[in-house]
């Protein structure tokens, strides 16, 4: 059905764009739990420099490695961007001096301008939209074992247009955060993939 919400994860040519796989159906079935939402269960992989990606409602890309656009790649990625999408970039390697949080940054700024990519408050909407999130974004068990630079990221960056934020960026590494078989929610004390739930809501509804 066209006004199914469905999930985009964003393949592009340069880097290990196919990550924490599972994370998708998990949110996914999040959505399903805790809102209205009419949605597509299955997550649909499309190409960066593909038409397609005008089609989502919502896209996510993340990896570990390398970030470097083609042409096209880079084209759509404005166009969508600059015309009401929103993208959920996540740093799998939770690392501010990793490859892929250097070169998705150094993307950012070659597309939308050096210093556009940048922290929001604490207070922003996006942690209020749905469930709260007093301190801001939720710590993930990734920042706390200690990997990546050691550190705790106590915010997100983002691309803002028209008022809005367009681009999600995240060094916190959500998408491993989230990467389990959705059964398994039943054994946490408190369901991570809340927060999950606010981006999308977010997306769809600023």
């Amino acid at each position: 059905m066209d006004n199914e919400f469905f999930f985009t994860r964003l393949q592009y040519e340069s880097g290990d764009w196919d990550v924490d796989q599972r994370m998708p159906s998990n949110l996914l079935n999040s959505l399903v739990e805790y809102t209205t939402l009419k949605v597509d269960t299955q997550e649909r992989i499309i190409t960066l420099s593909s038409d397609d990606i005008f089609k989502s409602p919502f896209c996510y890309i993340s990896g570990h490695k390398l970030v470097q656009f083609t042409k096209k790649e880079r084209e759509n990625f404005e166009k969508y961007v600059r015309n009401g999408g929103f993208v959920f970039a996540d740093d799998c390697n939770h690392d501010i001096d990793g490859l892929f949080a250097k070169s998705f940054e150094r993307q950012m700024d070659e597309i939308f301008g050096p210093g556009e990519l940048k922290k929001i408050p604490n207070d922003h909407e996006i942690y209020t939209i749905f469930f709260e999130f007093d301190d801001g974004p939720p710590t993930t068990s990734q920042e706390l074992n200690g990997w990546g630079d050691d550190l705790v990221h106590d915010y997100l960056k983002a691309i803002v247009v028209d008022g809005r934020i367009a681009v999600l960026y995240s060094n916190k590494d959500y998408g491993c955060e989230w990467d389990y078989d959705f059964r398994n929610k039943r054994w946490y004390k408190i369901d991570n993939t809340r927060f999950g739930v606010n981006i999308v809501l977010y997306a769809l509804t600023s």
